[in-house]
């Protein structure tokens, strides 16, 4: 799963040795998997048995964790998976770093414009975007900010930005783009 294989972190150490609640919560962050508490009970249980070694004694346990019944959206272990790629190579710190300094980097009424095509993607866009619009966090009733917020400039976008229907009729693959911009307002 490491996309660098010079770096020190795996899927097994993390499948072995992450405590239940930080899996649980990578699992759940990264994976959007509703069954996140218990796949990741499951994996502690298991390993306190035997050290998991296989991807196939990972995805009997997160089949084992999830009920039949749910089991018909794709391949059970998926977003499992899908979480486990994401912290081995750290996939989403870096876009929302990039995206801070992106805006420090834009002169005065500058744009900066990013398309996401997955849900994790664009959180993290998003967050960014909050982080550096700024909030004070003063009470109302004082007469000026002394909290020290430090805004960047303000989301154009609130809600991001959908392809049309005719866009997504020419392009299969606009379906999941997302539009979010946000305008650096004065340089501090």
């Amino acid at each position: 799963m490491r996309m660098d294989k010079t770096q020190k972190l795996t899927a097994e150490e993390i499948i072995n040795e992450y405590p239940e609640e930080k899996l649980a919560d990578i699992i759940y962050k990264y994976g959007e998997e509703r069954f996140y508490k218990i796949i990741a009970k499951n994996i502690c249980k298991q390993r306190k048995i035997k050290r998991i070694e296989t991807t196939n004694e990972l995805v009997e346990i997160i089949k084992n964790s999830i009920p039949k019944s749910k089991q018909n959206d794709g391949h059970p272990a998926k977003r499992t998976f899908q979480a486990i790629r994401i912290e081995v190579n750290n996939e989403l710190d870096p876009l929302y770093n990039t995206t801070i300094e992106a805006i420090k980097l834009l002169k005065e009424h500058g744009r900066l414009a990013i398309i996401t095509f997955h849900s994790l993607e664009d959180r993290s866009v998003k967050e960014a975007f909050i982080e550096a619009e700024g909030r004070c966090t003063c009470p109302k009733d004082l007469p000026y900010c002394v909290c020290g917020y430090k805004s960047y400039g303000k989301i154009i976008t609130k809600k991001p930005i959908l392809p049309t229907k005719e866009e997504q009729d020419e392009n299969a693959r606009s379906k999941s783009a997302k539009l979010r911009i946000f305008e650096r307002i004065s340089k501090n």
